[in-house]
């Protein structure tokens, strides 16, 4: 391809929105080598723009399954298909397609109802207050570290039923497995992923065991209790539901919030408007999902050859559809690098679309509505405390390792 693009580098990494312009302006279709864990170059095409994305993402013809034992070669020589990170993984609906994706899908929405999101307002309200309340004496503290990051893990352990004491180990073990899905990570990455992936394995098997033995008022329980009913759940589909539930109920979030915080501290005005409108919230939030989404890239595997604009994509490579380009196109977003708290229309691709737009989104947004609400209502003197601060490693996931603030 003529536009540079190479998601493993770092400066690419810190901000890979002028490259996504470039790509955007040079075509839709785009292609590439990527070299594979063991050495093996496979062809990548990649789609900038928002409509070819959105086309994708909803068109049958595409498969959201990938073979793990190529992602991850290092496993064949570790008990190839029966090796328990291939099993879990094969039972996550991320990577299921119609009709399993909808089976498995169809178990976990009733947690994820609108009615029962708000229902979960005040208990997020009042985790909000309590975090905030201990640091509002100090000169400073950590977005991310002290918010954004417990926030989440909190609610999606409370919601599963997962004990919250152990949310220190969820997170970090969640974190590591995150790397499983990023395919710019290198092996010193997956030799701390996939241990970090199985011990929590262990864990959740532990904790669906205790549910089958006492079943309580939680996520988990229910899950026991529809493969109990012959819902064709099996054991591995309900691990892997609780483990995807448990990454994404929280990365997403996280990445919400440390990636809002800082476009806000950036823009003062608009910061400072969100304190003084606090009605302008549901906007806003979907605004700074568009401006620097979390997830900046999902893919799929045609079933069969396929032609985008004229070119021929092969049955089975990969299709990247570029979100986080996506929601920068002019011909969707006008002004699209401009951060407009009350843009209308925003159909911004920041959850993906189609069958397998994400499933705790209301969710995402409720705790990014009531934790950026409570910054800027609380903390109007609240700046960044350093020009740069890290991000962590990796593309497909994009958010801050840290975000430390003054408060003014």
């Amino acid at each position: 391809m003529d536009v540079y693009y190479e998601p493993s580098d770092p400066d690419f990494q810190h901000d890979p929105y002028p490259v996504y312009a470039r790509m955007r302006e040079a075509g839709p279709v785009h292609f590439k080598l990527f070299e594979r864990l063991d050495g093996v170059e496979v062809p990548i095409w990649i789609l900038p723009r928002w409509q070819d994305c959105i086309d994708v993402l909803r068109d049958p013809r595409f498969s959201a399954r990938k073979n793990l034992l190529e992602m991850f070669s290092a496993l064949r020589e570790q008990g190839g298909g029966d090796h328990p990170l291939v099993r879990a993984y094969e039972g996550i609906m991320l990577f299921r397609d119609p009709p399993e994706h909808t089976r498995l899908r169809g178990l976990v929405n009733k947690a994820f109802t609108p009615r029962r999101v708000q229902h979960l307002r005040p208990r997020i309200e009042a985790l909000v207050d309590e975090i905030l309340d201990a640091h509002a004496g100090e000169g400073g503290f950590d977005v991310v570290r002290d918010l954004a990051v417990p926030l989440p893990i909190i609610v999606i352990a409370e919601l599963l039923g997962v004990a919250v004491e152990d949310r220190e180990r969820l997170k970090v073990w969640s974190d590591h497995a995150a790397m499983l899905l990023d395919g710019t990570l290198r092996d010193e990455h997956l030799a701390v992923a996939v241990p970090s992936f199985l011990e929590l394995v262990q864990y959740l098997k532990g904790v669906i065991e205790a549910r089958r033995k006492e079943p309580q008022e939680d996520l988990v329980s229910a899950l026991v209790a529809a493969q109990e009913a012959d819902d064709a759940l099996d054991d591995w589909e309900v691990l892997g539901t609780c483990a995807l539930i448990l990454g994404a109920g929280h990365e997403t979030t996280t990445n919400l919030i440390g990636n809002g915080m800082a476009a806000l501290l950036r823009d003062r005005a608009a910061f400072e408007r969100l304190g003084r409108e606090p009605a302008l919230l549901p906007t806003a939030v979907d605004e700074l999902l568009r401006f620097d989404s979390p997830v900046q890239v999902t893919s799929r595997v045609p079933l069969e050859d396929v032609e985008i604009h004229g070119t021929r994509i092969p049955k089975g490579d990969e299709v990247n559809t570029l979100l986080g380009s996506a929601n920068r196109d002019a011909g969707q977003f006008p002004d699209p690098d401009r951060l407009v708290l009350d843009r209308r229309d925003n159909r911004h691709l920041s959850f993906g679309h189609g069958a397998h737009f994400c499933l705790g989104a209301g969710l995402a947004r409720l705790e990014g509505e009531i934790a950026i609400g409570a910054l800027a209502r609380r903390f109007p003197e609240m700046a960044l405390a350093g020009d740069a601060p890290p991000r962590r490693p990796g593309f497909v996931l994009r958010g801050y390792s840290s975000l430390p603030v003054s408060l003014g």
